[in-house]
């Protein structure tokens, strides 16, 4: 794949070298270059697809050859939504704009508004979207990725979570979608998490509101 590419930029480099060095008192400003004319954007809704290309539209983009591509890229990765992308020139006029959508992981409320937590650990603006935990308390977003990537770790899937609590000493507590509250230590969490998901499976824990695994090696359970 990079062999291809090298030799592509060759075949245009040579084709500018040739089509310039066959040119007599004519400046290069003069030259007609096709416009870009096609930009295609791939895995986002129609809706974030069109918002994406007017911004990028508005960059009032000239031709394929001399693009300016830092400042696509820069406009792409200020979207919320990208988790990761991948930019193609298909000469003489089109651009292909491949895009990874980011996962929406939680809601949390900022200041009196509700934002959509992403992988990319970015804030979306709330779109209705109902089916999602939701954050009670002021973590660091990094906080949440972590605690995301503990409970990945374990037996535990991220659809049994109904809401997470952050607490200021940076403990997390859980609650099921049983209505079933984890208490979580400050270490160790993925460990405590597997040892709650083990507890479970083996025992009846249909009685159980809180269980608490903030000591190690220990189930506190409260019914």
């Amino acid at each position: 794949m990079m062999h291809q590419r090298k030799s592509k930029k060759i075949l245009i480099y040579i084709f500018l070298l040739f089509m310039f060095g066959s040119i007599n008192n004519i400046s290069i400003n003069e030259l007609n270059f096709p416009k870009i004319k096609n930009i295609n954007i791939y895995g986002l809704e129609n809706r974030e697809s069109d918002n994406l290309l007017k911004n990028i539209e508005s960059l009032s983009l000239d031709n394929i050859f001399f693009l300016r591509s830092n400042e696509i890229k820069n406009l792409i990765e200020k979207n919320s939504l990208v988790e990761n992308y991948k930019i193609s020139k298909k000469y003489p006029e089109t651009l292909d704009i491949k895009i990874k959508k980011t996962r929406f992981l939680a809601k949390i409320n900022y200041d009196g508004k509700i934002f959509i937590i992403g992988s990319n650990g970015k804030l979306i603006k709330n779109d209705h979207i109902r089916e999602l935990p939701f954050i009670f308390g002021k973590p660091d977003i990094k906080e949440f990725l972590k605690i995301k990537k503990n409970i990945d770790q374990s037996n535990f899937t991220y659809d049994q979570i109904k809401n997470l609590f952050f607490f200021p000493s940076k403990r997390w507590d859980i609650e099921l979608k049983n209505n079933i509250i984890i208490k979580l230590p400050n270490e160790n969490i993925t460990d405590s998490i597997e040892s709650v998901y083990q507890f479970i499976k083996v025992n009846n824990s249909q009685n159980i509101t809180v269980i608490d695994a903030r000591i190690k090696n220990q189930i506190i359970i409260n019914e």
